[in-house]
């Protein structure tokens, strides 16, 4: 069976996710073909595709540049000729649904998170949602990373219940393990005292996963734990920002922001708590990651997070942008033992029983056989 798969200049979790998927979907009688955006890195991918094709594809609105990638993308289609397109997020959907318009094709779309559930002013949520219900009528099926991303296209009337299916995300267990045996990062290479009560957070520096907040909770955390470390792995748009904003608050001697990482695990086993404080998230991937580590979570309350996260059994859920309720969860967690060796055991057992790839590859695969046959 041949994939046709597009998708979306990103560095973020579509991109992992695509990756992990491919990697275990290999020796399964499957040829995958990747189309991307000039200048992103496919070498990972490279053992597990037939072929790949860049086009120029941006992740902004531009009638002229999105023409030109439509109708490029409609002749890979018609030289590829494969058996069902696979879309990665908002902008290759809807790239890839209007270049098969009229060319047949099944076509399967993953948002990896709605446009309309963003944090934006309503005029582009409404513009969002409208461009999702169009388009969903060129979709053979959407795939919905989470509970809530299918109640939330069916509460927004994005398409009927027989068009959409959930397939919750997972993590490859396997390579978070050898992520930490291949090559260990130490505190000393960090620069992390050895005393020191390391908390930390894995995510694009960028306006939906807050990284301010994080930086103005670990101005209070510190006066409460002196011997309080905070680790920063990742990189993005507000890198700047957020760097002077711990120079200002006088953190600069206590955190480390790493910048981009292949191997965010590693840095993982060195919290001793995991925070995630996202403002909008539709799965939250490195939540698992935290629960495979077994870390005590600190995660926002918000979107599709309660799907992993269940206040005060795997972890505790503060609210939006809540400095203070971050705090009291953190020193809860650094104060009681008891509540700590919970939440590693709730969290380890509940990423093994829901959260493995081996079950997202499977369902992907009845899903593709499924479409095959419905079109012979």
């Amino acid at each position: 069976m041949k994939i046709l798969h597009i998708i979306q200049p990103t560095s973020g979790g579509s991109e992992r996710y695509l990756f992990m998927l491919l990697k275990n979907m290999q020796n399964q009688g499957y040829e995958h073909i990747l189309v991307c955006s000039y200048g992103q890195n496919i070498t990972s991918y490279k053992d597990y595709i037939s072929d790949y094709k860049y086009m120029r594809m941006n992740r902004e609105i531009s009638l002229v540049d999105d023409t030109k990638a439509i109708l490029k993308f409609r002749k890979i289609i018609k030289s590829i000729n494969p058996d069902i397109i696979y879309c990665h997020s908002s902008k290759a959907g809807a790239v890839g649904r209007i270049a098969n318009i009229g060319l047949g094709y099944p076509i399967v779309y993953n948002a990896h998170g709605w446009a309309f559930n963003m944090d934006c002013s309503v005029l582009k949520r409404n513009i969002y949602r409208w461009i999702e219900k169009i388009l969903s009528v060129f979709t053979t099926y959407i795939i919905a990373i989470s509970d809530y991303e299918k109640n939330s296209a069916l509460k927004n009337g994005i398409c009927g219940v027989s068009k959409i299916q959930t397939i919750c995300n997972g993590i490859d267990l396997d390579a978070c393990k050898k992520q930490t045996e291949k090559r260990p990062i130490t505190r000393k290479e960090l620069g992390i005292p050895d005393d020191a009560y390391v908390i930390g957070c894995v995510g694009r520096l960028s306006k939906q996963k807050a990284p301010d907040v994080f930086v103005k909770a670990a101005s209070k955390i510190k006066k409460r734990i002196p011997n309080a470390y905070f680790l920063m792995v990742g990189d993005g748009e507000e890198k700047l920002q957020v760097s002077q904003l711990v120079e200002n608050y006088g953190l600069s001697e206590c955190f480390c922001i790493t910048g981009w990482v292949d191997n965010p695990m590693a840095y993982i086993v060195l919290f001793d708590q995991a925070v995630h404080v996202a403002r909008w998230e539709g799965f939250g991937l490195v939540l698992a990651e935290y629960m495979w580590a077994e870390k005590p979570i600190i995660a926002t309350n918000v979107d599709a997070i309660p799907d992993l996260i269940k206040d005060g059994i795997n972890g505790y859920l503060v609210e939006k942008d809540n400095i203070s309720n971050i705090v009291e969860a953190c020193l809860q967690i650094h104060d009681n033992e008891v509540i700590t060796k919970n939440f590693k055991v709730e969290g380890k057992k509940r990423v093994l029983e829901l959260f493995s790839v081996e079950r997202v590859v499977c369902e992907h695969m009845d899903l593709f056989n499924r479409i095959v046959s419905e079109k012979s």
